[in-house]
C-alpha cells in the first residue's frame, strides 16, 4: 500500500499484491481514486459494453470500490486500479474477478487510453497472476457481441471461443484459456 487509506479493511497478509508491468503499475484502490474511478464509470463510452451499458453514479462507483476490496480479502485476487507508470495516474482497473465461481479476467480503461495496448497488457499480467500463483486450471472472459476491441484482445492473449451464453440477463461470447495455452502466448 502506499500509505493512503483504503475503502475498506485490508487483510495484513500479502493479498493484494501490487504488480508492474512495463508501462503499468496495478494497485489496490484507495478512497483517494473515488473521483477518478467515479468518472470513468460515469462516461456513456467507458461503459457502452459493461452490463447494461448505462453509466453509473458516485454512489454505485463507491460500491463496487468496497465489493472490489472485499473480493480480494475474500478470494486473494481481485481487480487493481492500474496506474500509468510514467504519470502515476489512474488510467483504469481491471484483474481477475469470480464469475460465477470461475476466475474471469477484466479490463476497463478511461477513454482517453484506449487503443495503446493497455488492455492486453494489464490482462496478460492477470492471467500470469492467476495461473503462476493460484494455479488456476481455466480462466475466461466475457464480452457482449458487437465489442470488437474486447474480442481481440481475448484472441490477442490467446484465449480461445467456447461459446455464446447469457450472464445477469446479457447476452455475452465467451471465451478461455487454461495455463499451457497462456504459456505457449506469453
Amino acid at each position: 500500500m502506499s500509505g493512503k487509506k483504503p475503502l475498506a479493511t485490508e487483510s495484513p497478509d500479502d493479498s493484494s499484491p501490487v504488480i508492474e508491468t512495463d508501462r503499468l503499475r496495478l494497485r489496490m484502490f484507495t478512497s483517494d481514486d473515488l473521483d477518478s474511478f467515479a468518472a470513468m464509470l460515469a462516461d456513456p463510452d467507458v461503459m457502452r459494453y459493461v452490463e447494461d451499458g448505462q453509466p453509473k453514479d458516485r454512489s454505485v462507483a463507491e460500491k463496487a470500490l468496497n465489493s472490489m476490496i472485499a473480493h480480494w480479502q475474500r478470494h486473494r485476487f481481485g481487480r487493481w486500479a492500474v496506474e500509468e507508470k510514467t504519470s502515476g495516474t489512474l488510467i483504469g482497473f481491471g484483474g481477475l474477478r469470480s464469475l460465477s465461481g470461475i476466475p474471469e479476467v477484466v479490463y476497463h480503461f478511461a477513454k482517453a487510453h484506449w487503443g495503446k495496448g493497455y488492455a492486453t497488457e494489464l490482462a496478460r499480467a492477470s492471467l500470469s497472476f492467476g495461473f503462476d500463483k493460484h494455479r488456476f486450471g481455466r480462466i475466461v472472459a466475457i464480452a457482449k457481441p458487437d465489442n470488437a476491441a474486447s474480442i481481440h484482445v481475448m484472441e490477442k492473449l490467446g484465449m480461445h471461443f467456447e461459446m455464446r451464453t447469457s450472464y445477469y440477463g446479457i447476452e455475452v461470447v465467451q471465451y478461455a484459456i487454461g495455463p499451457a495455452e497462456f504459456d505457449a502466448h506469453r
